[in-house]
């Protein structure tokens, strides 16, 4: 399974309500024994973890979920909104001193 498939996955898991949770992870560990990455007895385990956790303190999975998505963003390389918007107001003022400079040539 390669990574774009997994941060999907993970995003998947983290949204929605927790039947929705629960279908999914169900969902990503019979194919995780369909691909031969984990055998059955695992993907049970994991599951009945998983929904305990969601099911004894459903804020704490939460908080886990958006850190384990946010670890999972930056190991793929996929930069932060912050980031992003730093560089959109740097492209800003490039295209700005272009349009300056061009005009300068046209006087």
């Amino acid at each position: 399974m390669d990574n774009n498939n997994w941060l999907q996955q993970i995003l998947t898991l983290g949204i929605g309500t927790t039947s929705l949770v629960a279908e999914r992870v169900r969902e990503v560990s019979e194919q995780l024994v369909k691909e031969g990455k984990i055998d059955p007895e695992q993907a049970k385990s994991f599951v009945d973890d998983l929904m305990g956790q969601m099911k004894l303190d459903p804020a704490n999975f939460e908080l886990q979920m958006q850190r384990l998505i946010r670890t999972t963003m930056q190991d793929l390389g996929v930069p932060r909104q912050s980031e992003m918007d730093e560089l959109r107001g740097r492209i800003d003022r490039l295209e700005r001193q272009v349009r300056d400079q061009e005009n300068k040539s046209w006087k």
